[in-house]
Protein backbone atom coordinates (compact mmCIF):
# COMPACT_ATOMS: atom_id res chain seq x y z
CA UNK A 1 0.00 0.00 0.00
CA UNK A 2 2.99 2.33 -0.91
CA UNK A 3 1.60 3.80 -3.50
CA UNK A 4 -2.06 5.07 -5.18
CA UNK A 5 -2.34 2.27 -7.79
CA UNK A 6 -1.48 -0.67 -4.74
CA UNK A 7 -3.69 0.84 -2.10
CA UNK A 8 -6.49 -0.83 -0.85
CA UNK A 9 -9.96 0.46 -1.89
CA UNK A 10 -11.20 2.96 1.02
CA UNK A 11 -14.31 1.11 2.45
CA UNK A 12 -17.04 2.74 5.13
CA UNK A 13 -19.60 0.10 6.77
CA UNK A 14 -23.42 1.49 7.72
CA UNK A 15 -25.53 -0.89 9.48
CA UNK A 16 -28.92 0.68 9.04
CA UNK A 17 -31.07 0.23 12.94
CA UNK A 18 -34.00 0.17 11.64
CA UNK A 19 -37.07 0.65 14.51
CA UNK A 20 -39.83 -1.28 13.10
CA UNK A 21 -37.90 -4.29 11.91
CA UNK A 22 -39.23 -6.86 14.88
CA UNK A 23 -35.85 -9.28 14.63
CA UNK A 24 -33.83 -6.53 14.68
CA UNK A 25 -30.12 -7.09 16.06
CA UNK A 26 -28.31 -5.35 18.73
CA UNK A 27 -27.02 -2.48 16.55
CA UNK A 28 -23.45 -2.44 17.58
CA UNK A 29 -22.90 -6.32 17.78
CA UNK A 30 -24.31 -6.22 14.28
CA UNK A 31 -22.10 -3.65 13.03
CA UNK A 32 -18.87 -5.45 14.53
CA UNK A 33 -20.29 -8.67 12.84
CA UNK A 34 -20.53 -6.84 9.25
CA UNK A 35 -17.02 -4.86 9.66
CA UNK A 36 -15.49 -8.29 10.37
CA UNK A 37 -17.63 -9.08 6.61
CA UNK A 38 -15.51 -6.30 5.07
CA UNK A 39 -12.08 -7.62 6.58
CA UNK A 40 -12.05 -10.98 5.25
CA UNK A 41 -12.73 -9.35 1.60
CA UNK A 42 -8.83 -8.70 0.51
CA UNK A 43 -8.51 -5.31 -1.47
CA UNK A 44 -10.39 -3.57 1.31
CA UNK A 45 -9.53 -1.11 3.80
CA UNK A 46 -12.30 -0.24 6.48
CA UNK A 47 -11.42 3.25 7.01
CA UNK A 48 -14.86 3.76 8.96
CA UNK A 49 -18.51 2.62 10.84
CA UNK A 50 -21.10 3.73 12.03
CA UNK A 51 -24.68 2.67 13.16
CA UNK A 52 -27.90 4.57 11.23
CA UNK A 53 -30.51 4.75 13.40
CA UNK A 54 -33.96 4.72 11.06
CA UNK A 55 -37.21 4.87 11.48
CA UNK A 56 -38.84 3.80 8.67
CA UNK A 57 -36.44 2.99 5.41
CA UNK A 58 -37.33 5.25 2.53
CA UNK A 59 -37.91 3.70 -0.45
CA UNK A 60 -36.41 5.79 -2.78
CA UNK A 61 -32.96 6.42 -0.79
CA UNK A 62 -33.19 4.32 2.33
CA UNK A 63 -32.42 7.22 4.78
CA UNK A 64 -33.83 10.69 4.71
CA UNK A 65 -32.53 13.74 2.80
CA UNK A 66 -30.56 15.33 5.90
CA UNK A 67 -29.05 12.22 6.75
CA UNK A 68 -27.37 11.34 3.55
CA UNK A 69 -25.95 14.78 3.23
CA UNK A 70 -24.28 14.42 6.85
CA UNK A 71 -23.04 11.05 6.08
CA UNK A 72 -21.64 12.20 2.05
CA UNK A 73 -19.47 14.79 4.09
CA UNK A 74 -17.98 12.46 6.09
CA UNK A 75 -17.63 10.35 2.96
CA UNK A 76 -16.00 13.11 0.85
CA UNK A 77 -13.51 13.76 3.66
CA UNK A 78 -12.26 10.30 4.37
CA UNK A 79 -11.83 9.84 0.32
CA UNK A 80 -13.83 6.63 0.35
CA UNK A 81 -14.66 4.84 -2.73
CA UNK A 82 -16.98 1.93 -1.36
CA UNK A 83 -19.83 1.57 1.09
CA UNK A 84 -20.96 -1.18 2.21
CA UNK A 85 -24.37 -1.05 3.71
CA UNK A 86 -25.38 -3.99 6.36
CA UNK A 87 -28.81 -4.81 5.03
CA UNK A 88 -31.07 -5.25 2.04
CA UNK A 89 -30.76 -2.25 -0.52
CA UNK A 90 -32.91 -1.75 -3.50
CA UNK A 91 -31.51 -1.15 -7.14
CA UNK A 92 -33.25 2.09 -6.94
CA UNK A 93 -31.62 2.89 -3.30
CA UNK A 94 -28.05 1.68 -4.91
CA UNK A 95 -28.29 3.73 -7.57
CA UNK A 96 -29.44 6.90 -5.99
CA UNK A 97 -26.85 6.25 -2.99
CA UNK A 98 -24.14 5.80 -5.70
CA UNK A 99 -25.32 9.13 -7.09
CA UNK A 100 -25.52 11.44 -3.68
CA UNK A 101 -22.55 10.00 -2.31
CA UNK A 102 -20.03 9.78 -5.51
CA UNK A 103 -19.34 6.09 -4.32
CA UNK A 104 -19.50 2.57 -4.86
CA UNK A 105 -22.00 0.39 -2.47
CA UNK A 106 -22.38 -2.98 -2.33
CA UNK A 107 -25.29 -4.39 0.49
CA UNK A 108 -25.00 -7.61 2.68
CA UNK A 109 -25.79 -9.88 0.29
CA UNK A 110 -23.44 -8.44 -2.29
CA UNK A 111 -20.52 -8.51 0.57
CA UNK A 112 -20.97 -12.18 1.14
CA UNK A 113 -20.99 -12.97 -2.64
CA UNK A 114 -17.47 -11.11 -2.73
CA UNK A 115 -16.31 -13.21 -0.22
CA UNK A 116 -17.79 -16.44 -1.51
CA UNK A 117 -16.33 -15.68 -5.00
CA UNK A 118 -13.02 -14.99 -3.35
CA UNK A 119 -12.80 -18.10 -0.99
CA UNK A 120 -14.51 -21.31 -2.67
CA UNK A 121 -11.85 -23.24 -4.01
CA UNK A 122 -13.18 -26.82 -5.64
CA UNK A 123 -14.46 -26.26 -9.07
CA UNK A 124 -18.57 -27.41 -7.29
CA UNK A 125 -18.11 -24.42 -4.70
CA UNK A 126 -16.66 -22.11 -7.94
CA UNK A 127 -19.70 -23.03 -9.77
CA UNK A 128 -22.04 -22.19 -6.98
CA UNK A 129 -21.06 -18.98 -6.37
CA UNK A 130 -21.02 -18.27 -9.87
CA UNK A 131 -24.79 -18.82 -10.25
CA UNK A 132 -26.06 -17.69 -7.12
CA UNK A 133 -23.72 -14.59 -8.07
CA UNK A 134 -25.86 -14.30 -11.45
CA UNK A 135 -29.28 -14.92 -9.66
CA UNK A 136 -28.28 -11.66 -7.73
CA UNK A 137 -26.96 -9.75 -10.76
CA UNK A 138 -30.31 -10.76 -12.53
CA UNK A 139 -32.31 -8.52 -10.28
CA UNK A 140 -29.99 -5.53 -10.91
CA UNK A 141 -28.15 -5.70 -14.33
CA UNK A 142 -25.52 -3.82 -12.52
CA UNK A 143 -22.37 -2.40 -14.61
CA UNK A 144 -18.67 -2.98 -14.39
CA UNK A 145 -16.83 -2.35 -10.99
CA UNK A 146 -13.39 -0.93 -12.41
CA UNK A 147 -12.66 1.08 -9.66
CA UNK A 148 -11.38 -1.41 -7.52
CA UNK A 149 -7.98 -2.87 -9.34
CA UNK A 150 -8.08 -6.23 -8.08
CA UNK A 151 -6.53 -9.43 -10.22
CA UNK A 152 -9.04 -12.19 -9.68
CA UNK A 153 -11.18 -14.27 -12.27
CA UNK A 154 -15.04 -14.61 -11.37
CA UNK A 155 -18.43 -12.76 -11.57
CA UNK A 156 -17.85 -10.51 -8.52
CA UNK A 157 -18.53 -6.86 -7.97
CA UNK A 158 -14.99 -6.03 -6.98
CA UNK A 159 -12.99 -7.03 -10.11
CA UNK A 160 -9.67 -6.28 -11.75
CA UNK A 161 -8.61 -4.87 -15.29
CA UNK A 162 -9.54 -7.83 -17.52
CA UNK A 163 -12.50 -8.48 -15.99
CA UNK A 164 -15.66 -7.94 -17.39
CA UNK A 165 -19.61 -7.76 -15.77
CA UNK A 166 -22.43 -9.23 -16.95
CA UNK A 167 -23.85 -6.12 -18.93
CA UNK A 168 -26.26 -8.26 -21.26
CA UNK A 169 -29.73 -8.22 -20.69
CA UNK A 170 -31.42 -11.25 -18.44
CA UNK A 171 -31.76 -13.10 -21.51
CA UNK A 172 -27.81 -13.27 -21.34
CA UNK A 173 -27.74 -13.95 -17.82
CA UNK A 174 -30.75 -16.86 -18.47
CA UNK A 175 -28.01 -18.60 -20.89
CA UNK A 176 -25.13 -18.26 -18.43
CA UNK A 177 -26.95 -20.09 -15.68
CA UNK A 178 -28.13 -22.77 -18.12
CA UNK A 179 -24.88 -23.46 -19.01
CA UNK A 180 -23.35 -23.46 -15.50
CA UNK A 181 -26.50 -25.36 -14.28
CA UNK A 182 -24.95 -28.04 -16.96
CA UNK A 183 -21.18 -28.11 -15.84
CA UNK A 184 -22.82 -28.17 -12.14
CA UNK A 185 -24.74 -31.33 -13.07
CA UNK A 186 -21.46 -33.31 -14.06
CA UNK A 187 -19.50 -32.19 -10.80
CA UNK A 188 -22.55 -32.87 -8.67
CA UNK A 189 -22.59 -36.34 -10.34
CA UNK A 190 -18.88 -37.01 -9.39
CA UNK A 191 -19.33 -36.06 -5.86
CA UNK A 192 -22.70 -39.01 -5.94
CA UNK A 193 -20.31 -41.49 -6.77
CA UNK A 194 -17.75 -40.39 -4.14
CA UNK A 195 -20.72 -40.33 -1.48
CA UNK A 196 -21.75 -43.85 -2.75
CA UNK A 197 -17.83 -44.84 -2.51
CA UNK A 198 -17.44 -43.84 1.00
CA UNK A 199 -21.17 -45.42 2.24
CA UNK A 200 -18.87 -48.77 1.39
CA UNK A 201 -16.65 -48.11 4.36
CA UNK A 202 -17.96 -48.16 7.76
CA UNK A 203 -16.95 -45.15 9.23
CA UNK A 204 -19.44 -42.87 11.02
CA UNK A 205 -19.43 -39.49 9.17
CA UNK A 206 -19.09 -36.88 12.28
CA UNK A 207 -19.60 -33.36 10.85
CA UNK A 208 -18.62 -30.05 12.33
CA UNK A 209 -21.55 -27.12 11.79
CA UNK A 210 -21.88 -23.86 13.41
CA UNK A 211 -22.08 -19.71 12.85
CA UNK A 212 -18.83 -18.48 10.79
CA UNK A 213 -15.82 -18.24 13.19
CA UNK A 214 -16.84 -19.95 15.75
CA UNK A 215 -13.89 -22.09 15.68
CA UNK A 216 -14.55 -25.24 13.66
CA UNK A 217 -11.34 -25.73 11.47
CA UNK A 218 -9.22 -25.17 14.38
CA UNK A 219 -11.48 -28.21 16.23
CA UNK A 220 -11.60 -30.27 12.83
CA UNK A 221 -7.34 -29.59 13.08
CA UNK A 222 -7.24 -30.25 16.62
CA UNK A 223 -8.93 -33.82 16.13
CA UNK A 224 -7.37 -34.47 12.82
CA UNK A 225 -3.70 -33.01 12.71
CA UNK A 226 -4.69 -31.33 9.07
CA UNK A 227 -3.68 -28.20 8.16
CA UNK A 228 -7.50 -26.53 7.19
CA UNK A 229 -6.79 -22.99 7.08
CA UNK A 230 -8.06 -21.89 10.50
CA UNK A 231 -7.94 -18.15 10.80
CA UNK A 232 -9.85 -15.15 13.03
CA UNK A 233 -11.83 -14.38 10.19
CA UNK A 234 -15.27 -14.91 8.96
CA UNK A 235 -16.00 -17.65 6.09
CA UNK A 236 -12.68 -19.29 6.35
CA UNK A 237 -13.72 -22.27 5.35
CA UNK A 238 -15.93 -22.16 2.21
CA UNK A 239 -15.62 -25.88 1.06
CA UNK A 240 -16.44 -29.05 2.42
CA UNK A 241 -12.85 -30.94 3.85
CA UNK A 242 -13.21 -34.41 4.74
CA UNK A 243 -10.46 -36.59 6.51
CA UNK A 244 -11.09 -40.21 7.68
CA UNK A 245 -9.30 -40.36 11.27
CA UNK A 246 -8.58 -42.58 14.09
CA UNK A 247 -9.79 -40.46 17.03
CA UNK A 248 -7.58 -41.05 20.26
CA UNK A 249 -9.82 -43.56 21.59
CA UNK A 250 -9.49 -45.45 18.81
CA UNK A 251 -12.54 -45.00 16.82
CA UNK A 252 -12.24 -44.91 12.82
CA UNK A 253 -14.66 -41.61 11.76
CA UNK A 254 -15.04 -39.47 8.77
CA UNK A 255 -15.04 -35.69 9.82
CA UNK A 256 -16.19 -33.04 8.08
CA UNK A 257 -15.42 -30.03 8.16
CA UNK A 258 -18.28 -27.54 6.53
CA UNK A 259 -18.78 -23.94 5.73
CA UNK A 260 -19.81 -21.16 8.25
CA UNK A 261 -23.66 -20.44 8.18
CA UNK A 262 -24.87 -16.60 9.44
CA UNK A 263 -27.61 -14.69 10.05
CA UNK A 264 -29.28 -13.06 7.19
CA UNK A 265 -27.82 -15.42 4.32
CA UNK A 266 -28.65 -14.80 1.05
CA UNK A 267 -31.02 -17.04 -0.19
CA UNK A 268 -29.48 -17.29 -3.99
CA UNK A 269 -26.37 -18.70 -1.34
CA UNK A 270 -28.76 -21.13 0.59
CA UNK A 271 -29.92 -22.88 -2.18
CA UNK A 272 -26.26 -22.77 -4.13
CA UNK A 273 -24.48 -24.15 -1.15
CA UNK A 274 -27.40 -27.10 -0.76
CA UNK A 275 -25.39 -29.89 -2.47
CA UNK A 276 -22.04 -28.61 -0.80
CA UNK A 277 -24.02 -29.19 3.01
CA UNK A 278 -25.35 -32.87 1.83
CA UNK A 279 -22.37 -33.75 4.26
CA UNK A 280 -24.83 -32.68 7.41
CA UNK A 281 -27.61 -35.03 5.80
CA UNK A 282 -25.84 -37.79 5.77
CA UNK A 283 -24.07 -37.23 9.42
CA UNK A 284 -24.38 -39.55 11.49
CA UNK A 285 -23.64 -37.25 14.35
CA UNK A 286 -23.38 -33.56 14.07
CA UNK A 287 -21.02 -31.57 16.27
CA UNK A 288 -22.46 -27.92 16.75
CA UNK A 289 -19.76 -25.61 17.21
CA UNK A 290 -20.33 -22.21 19.32
CA UNK A 291 -18.09 -19.64 19.67
CA UNK A 292 -19.32 -19.17 23.58
CA UNK A 293 -17.00 -16.04 24.29
CA UNK A 294 -19.28 -14.02 21.78
CA UNK A 295 -21.68 -11.68 22.89
CA UNK A 296 -24.83 -13.14 20.53
CA UNK A 297 -23.39 -16.51 21.12
CA UNK A 298 -27.12 -17.54 21.75
CA UNK A 299 -28.61 -16.12 18.66
CA UNK A 300 -26.24 -16.92 16.36
CA UNK A 301 -27.16 -21.05 17.52
CA UNK A 302 -30.07 -20.12 16.80
CA UNK A 303 -29.48 -19.04 13.35
CA UNK A 304 -27.61 -22.45 13.18
CA UNK A 305 -30.32 -24.80 14.38
CA UNK A 306 -32.71 -22.94 11.75
CA UNK A 307 -30.49 -23.43 8.79
CA UNK A 308 -29.81 -26.83 9.29
CA UNK A 309 -33.71 -27.43 10.10
CA UNK A 310 -34.11 -25.63 6.14
CA UNK A 311 -31.90 -28.58 4.52
CA UNK A 312 -33.87 -30.72 6.38
CA UNK A 313 -31.47 -32.72 8.70
CA UNK A 314 -33.60 -35.08 10.26
CA UNK A 315 -34.30 -34.21 14.53
CA UNK A 316 -33.15 -37.85 14.63
CA UNK A 317 -29.27 -36.93 14.32
CA UNK A 318 -27.50 -36.87 17.82
CA UNK A 319 -25.89 -34.07 18.35
CA UNK A 320 -23.61 -32.82 20.56
CA UNK A 321 -23.05 -28.91 21.29
CA UNK A 322 -19.11 -27.99 21.90
CA UNK A 323 -19.02 -24.63 24.05
CA UNK A 324 -16.05 -23.22 22.30
CA UNK A 325 -13.01 -20.38 22.64
CA UNK A 326 -12.95 -20.75 26.76
CA UNK A 327 -9.48 -19.38 26.35
CA UNK A 328 -11.47 -15.81 25.84
CA UNK A 329 -13.12 -15.79 28.40
CA UNK A 330 -12.07 -14.94 32.56
CA UNK A 331 -11.98 -17.69 34.78
CA UNK A 332 -15.36 -17.08 36.47
CA UNK A 333 -16.83 -17.02 33.75
CA UNK A 334 -15.23 -20.25 32.41
CA UNK A 335 -16.45 -21.64 35.51
CA UNK A 336 -19.81 -20.35 35.08
CA UNK A 337 -20.13 -22.02 31.77
CA UNK A 338 -18.54 -25.40 32.78
CA UNK A 339 -21.37 -25.51 35.35
CA UNK A 340 -23.86 -25.00 32.95
CA UNK A 341 -22.94 -27.08 30.46
CA UNK A 342 -21.98 -30.28 33.11
CA UNK A 343 -25.89 -30.24 33.68
CA UNK A 344 -26.55 -31.22 30.09
CA UNK A 345 -25.99 -34.64 29.31
CA UNK A 346 -25.11 -33.36 25.30
CA UNK A 347 -23.34 -29.78 26.18
CA UNK A 348 -19.52 -29.63 26.79
CA UNK A 349 -16.79 -26.81 27.38
CA UNK A 350 -13.77 -26.80 25.15
CA UNK A 351 -11.00 -24.46 23.90
CA UNK A 352 -10.08 -25.78 20.48
CA UNK A 353 -7.05 -23.90 20.58
CA UNK A 354 -5.62 -25.05 23.84
CA UNK A 355 -7.14 -28.35 23.52
CA UNK A 356 -8.93 -27.87 26.85
CA UNK A 357 -12.08 -30.37 27.80
CA UNK A 358 -11.27 -32.23 24.20
CA UNK A 359 -10.87 -35.99 26.32
CA UNK A 360 -14.34 -35.89 27.78
CA UNK A 361 -15.87 -34.86 24.11
CA UNK A 362 -13.61 -37.80 22.48
CA UNK A 363 -15.99 -39.72 25.35
CA UNK A 364 -19.20 -38.66 24.16
CA UNK A 365 -18.78 -39.11 20.42
CA UNK A 366 -17.53 -42.25 21.36
CA UNK A 367 -20.62 -42.95 23.20
CA UNK A 368 -23.06 -41.41 20.39
CA UNK A 369 -21.40 -43.54 17.91
CA UNK A 370 -21.54 -46.31 19.85
CA UNK A 371 -25.04 -46.17 20.91
CA UNK A 372 -26.80 -48.42 18.81
CA UNK A 373 -24.24 -51.17 18.74
CA UNK A 374 -25.42 -54.49 19.34
CA UNK A 375 -23.96 -57.74 19.37
CA UNK A 376 -25.40 -60.74 16.66
CA UNK A 377 -24.51 -64.15 15.20
CA UNK A 378 -23.76 -64.62 12.07
CA UNK A 379 -23.79 -67.63 9.42
CA UNK A 380 -21.93 -67.65 6.41
CA UNK A 381 -21.23 -70.08 3.86
CA UNK A 382 -17.50 -70.89 3.52
CA UNK A 383 -18.31 -69.17 -0.18
CA UNK A 384 -18.64 -66.04 1.05
CA UNK A 385 -14.96 -65.47 2.19
CA UNK A 386 -15.42 -61.99 0.88
CA UNK A 387 -18.16 -60.95 3.26
CA UNK A 388 -16.28 -62.35 6.06
CA UNK A 389 -12.67 -60.84 5.02
CA UNK A 390 -15.37 -57.50 4.99
CA UNK A 391 -16.45 -58.17 8.36
CA UNK A 392 -12.38 -58.70 9.84
CA UNK A 393 -11.40 -55.43 7.85
CA UNK A 394 -13.76 -53.48 9.80
CA UNK A 395 -12.91 -54.72 13.14
CA UNK A 396 -16.54 -56.03 13.92
CA UNK A 397 -15.83 -59.38 14.67
CA UNK A 398 -15.87 -60.68 17.86
CA UNK A 399 -15.40 -64.54 17.82
CA UNK A 400 -15.03 -67.07 15.17
CA UNK A 401 -15.96 -70.81 14.87
CA UNK A 402 -16.01 -73.06 11.97
CA UNK A 403 -18.50 -76.34 11.38
CA UNK A 404 -19.07 -78.34 8.40
CA UNK A 405 -21.66 -75.66 7.14
CA UNK A 406 -18.95 -72.47 7.49
CA UNK A 407 -18.48 -70.28 9.80
CA UNK A 408 -20.19 -68.87 12.85
CA UNK A 409 -19.32 -65.53 13.69
CA UNK A 410 -19.94 -63.15 16.64
CA UNK A 411 -20.40 -59.59 15.84
CA UNK A 412 -20.73 -56.38 17.52
CA UNK A 413 -22.06 -53.75 14.99
CA UNK A 414 -24.31 -50.62 14.21
CA UNK A 415 -27.40 -51.14 12.24
CA UNK A 416 -25.41 -49.20 9.33
CA UNK A 417 -23.02 -51.54 9.79
CA UNK A 418 -25.34 -54.37 9.40
CA UNK A 419 -26.70 -52.02 6.27
CA UNK A 420 -23.43 -52.02 4.54
CA UNK A 421 -22.63 -55.50 4.79
CA UNK A 422 -25.59 -56.35 3.07
CA UNK A 423 -23.94 -54.53 -0.07
CA UNK A 424 -20.61 -56.27 0.06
Amino acid sequence: MTTDDTRDTRAWVLHPDIKTDRDRRDAEIALAEAVALAEALPGLEVVGQEVVPLRDPQPGELFGKGKIAEIAERLAEEEIELVLIDGPVTPVQQRNLEKAWKVKLLDRTGLILEIFSDRAATREGVLQVEMAHLSYQRTRLVRAWTHLERQRGGLGFVGGPGETQIEADRRAIDEQLVRLRRQLDKVVKTRTLHRAARAKVPYPIVALVGYTNAGKSTLFNRLTGAEVMAKDMLFATLDPTMRGVRLDNGIDVILSDTVGFISDLPTELVAAFRATLEEVLEADLILHVRDISHPNSEEQAADVRAILASLGVRETTPELELWNKTDLLDPEAQAGFAERAAREEDIHTVSALTGSGMGPVLEAIAGKLEGDMRTEELRLPFADGRKRAWLFDKGLVEGEVQDEEGYLLTVRWSAKDAARFEKV
